[in-house]
């Protein structure tokens, strides 16, 4: 877990500054772990990271590769708040068998196992690939990107927004596709046979129908087109099939 950077909020109003910027309720950090995205003020993700509770602090999970954006991002939303946002070299480790004490449970989906924050990190060789591919969880980079709106990516089911904690950062955007419109795109699982890099466009008749990402073994995560991704896709050399 080296591509993960943990960065430390404190101050009186840390809680409260994150409660209006982030998807997620913050106030279920009482109860553990949480989930969550900033996004952009027309509602596209800019980052999706954990949130940890220690003590009045909270601990802030997210890829190495966005983090310092996410953290001039967070600056720039401070203002005068009483917040301070300060490096660790704490780390990550994670594991889907029996939790070590300290360890709290990944949000996200049961199979995600736990997550534990201290001196050490890794993990206990879990086909991490698998469990996402098997639950359709995104990964930071892959598929989720800045084009991303998190209702597509599957954020509700992920326990990633929430839609009664109040306002956020792209609130009025994500609400309005969660409550006026029906989606027509998003990440879907895919029976994959042969195999094609990740970004690779998915086609049905010819006609653009999606975007390829994770594959492992006969299943792939997939962007698609709800009203194009039908009868046979093609993706490079593979043929995908999916039961929307």
């Amino acid at each position: 877990m080296s591509n993960r950077r943990i960065v430390r909020l404190s101050g009186a109003d840390c809680r409260s500054f994150l409660q209006g910027l982030v998807t997620s309720n913050v106030d279920r950090l009482d109860q553990g772990l949480v989930y969550a995205a900033l996004l952009t003020p027309q509602g596209k993700y800019l980052a999706d990271f954990f949130l940890s509770p220690d003590g009045d602090d909270v601990l802030l999970d997210v890829s190495e590769e966005i983090a310092d954006a996410l953290i001039k991002r967070l600056t720039m939303y401070r203002l005068r708040a009483a917040v301070e946002i300060t490096a660790t070299d704490l780390q990550v480790a994670r594991g889907t068998g029996t939790a070590p004490d300290g360890a709290l449970t990944d949000p996200r989906h049961p199979d995600l196992g736990w997550r534990l924050y201290g001196a050490e990190g890794g993990d206990d060789g879990s086909d991490w690939e698998a469990i996402r591919v098997a639950h359709c969880i995104p990964e930071t980079g892959v598929e989720l990107t800045q084009d991303s709106y998190i209702l597509e990516a599957g954020f509700e089911a992920l326990n990633g927004v929430d839609f009664r904690k109040g306002c956020y950062v792209g609130q009025e955007v994500t609400a309005r596709m969660k409550h006026k419109t029906k989606l027509r795109k998003g990440l879907q699982v895919v029976t994959i046979s042969g195999t094609a890099p990740a970004g690779t466009e998915i086609t049905a008749d010819g006609k653009p129908a999606g975007t390829l990402f994770t594959q492992s073994g006969d299943k792939a995560i997939a962007y698609l087109r709800y009203d194009r991704a039908r009868g046979p896709l093609v993706a490079g050399d593979a043929t995908l099939s999916w039961n929307g």
